[in-house]
């Protein structure tokens, strides 16, 4: 039987990828910077925008992160998944405004798919392209036999919904369905019949949209009819740790300045940090994000080390990262005060990045709900 390795096989290079993410990310990605480019517009009724810095992007390619998660027969890092969490709590901790976090989760599913033509989309990610996951219907079902996108030969036809990144992405991974079932396809942002509609989100530090395919030619066809849904469930640990991953960088930003706040600001002769009804809550939300980060990386050390149990802990992790995003959230804004609901405080970055986070790919409850499916079976 597969064993954990010790630390969850976090060594040398993976603290390595994490010192040198973090020391670039607060070179880089300052939360006044952030603030003064992403939340710039306060009128409710804007456009939806795609605000992020495509030279921070190139760097980071050439930094080699977008390849950490590709394998090395694909020609790419082939760092364990453990290695890319971390990155990905990094991200977090900073809002990172990038399309890594979807590219990271689109190579996971590509390198699901095992066969040269994934492998040439893979490259296509280490030479820097960015990628995002094009496989939800508009009832936003997790379900990944239900899409909205019809394939005839690689020819597509129909709308993704809930396109994360899409504005930001080079090419899209597709999930559409055939008389044999559901298939995997690459194509082209720019592709002839791609069409790219915003949707109006509140989180500042990304983009989603819908895209339509009106007879759109894929690229390549990365999974045959049929195997779509093999590579996307043998995918899903990853994408649910990765987010999880994301959620737990945000929530430690949350908790660090907010117990700040609470040692300078003072009310009744004392910092606010001093009060039972303050400081408790944040030792809560301090337990939750240790519970949460514990969980993740339980989890990612599975996918590589314990496959058969990857599913059940990636599921347990991405609830508890939930939890907390949920949790922290409200404590950031709640102890901020007067100030904390005003658009000129940091804080409702996180509030709204967190936010759309928990209920990406299903908050604490869905996940739990899945959760005992996998442990009890499904309810007659």
């Amino acid at each position: 039987m597969s064993q954990q390795p010790s630390n969850f096989g976090f060594g040398e290079e993976e603290q390595m990828l994490r010192d040198a993410a973090k020391k670039f990310f607060q070179d880089n990605v300052t939360i006044d910077k952030l603030h003064a480019t992403n939340a710039h517009n306060p009128d409710p009724e804007r456009a939806p925008d795609c605000i992020w810095n495509k030279d921070l992007w190139k760097q980071m390619v050439e930094l080699g992160w977008t390849g950490v998660a590709v394998p090395e027969a694909a020609g790419g890092i082939g760092m364990p998944v453990v290695a890319v969490a971390a990155l990905a709590e990094e991200a977090g901790r900073v809002a990172l405004p990038s399309p890594l976090i979807t590219t990271i989760n689109s190579t996971y599913v590509l390198a699901a798919c095992e066969n040269n033509e994934a492998n040439k989309a893979l490259n296509k990610i280490m030479e820097g392209e960015a990628a995002t996951l094009a496989i939800t219907n508009q009832k936003g079902s997790w379900d990944f036999n239900d899409t909205d996108v019809t394939a005839n030969g690689d020819t597509l036809n129909g709308t993704a919904y809930f396109v994360q990144d899409a504005q930001k992405a080079d090419f899209f991974v597709v999930s559409a369905k055939d008389s044999a079932g559901v298939g995997l396809y690459v194509i082209a942002a720019n592709a002839s019949g791609v069409s790219i509609e915003a949707d109006a989100i509140v989180d500042l530090t990304r983009d989603q949209a819908h895209v339509t395919f009106s007879n759109a030619k894929a690229e390549l066809i990365v999974a045959a009819p049929g195997k779509g849904v093999a590579a996307l469930t043998k995918a899903e640990p990853a994408i649910l740790s990765i987010v999880a991953a994301d959620m737990v960088g945000a929530a430690e930003w949350q908790l660090q300045t907010t117990v700040e706040y609470a040692k300078t600001r003072t009310q009744f002769d004392h910092p606010i940090g001093f009060f039972q009804a303050v400081k408790h809550p944040l030792v809560d939300l301090m337990i939750q994000i240790d519970q949460a980060k514990s969980h993740v990386y339980n989890a990612v050390c599975a996918i590589d080390h314990e496959p058969e149990k990857a599913a059940m802990y990636a599921r347990m992790a991405n609830a508890a990262a939930s939890d907390a995003a949920d949790y922290g959230s409200s404590r950031s804004v709640q102890y901020h005060g007067g100030i904390g609901f005003t658009w000129e405080c940091f804080v409702h970055l996180f509030f709204k990045r967190q936010k759309h986070n928990q209920f990406l790919y299903g908050d604490g409850a869905y996940q739990r709900a899945k959760l005992a499916d996998l442990l009890m079976g499904k309810a007659a």
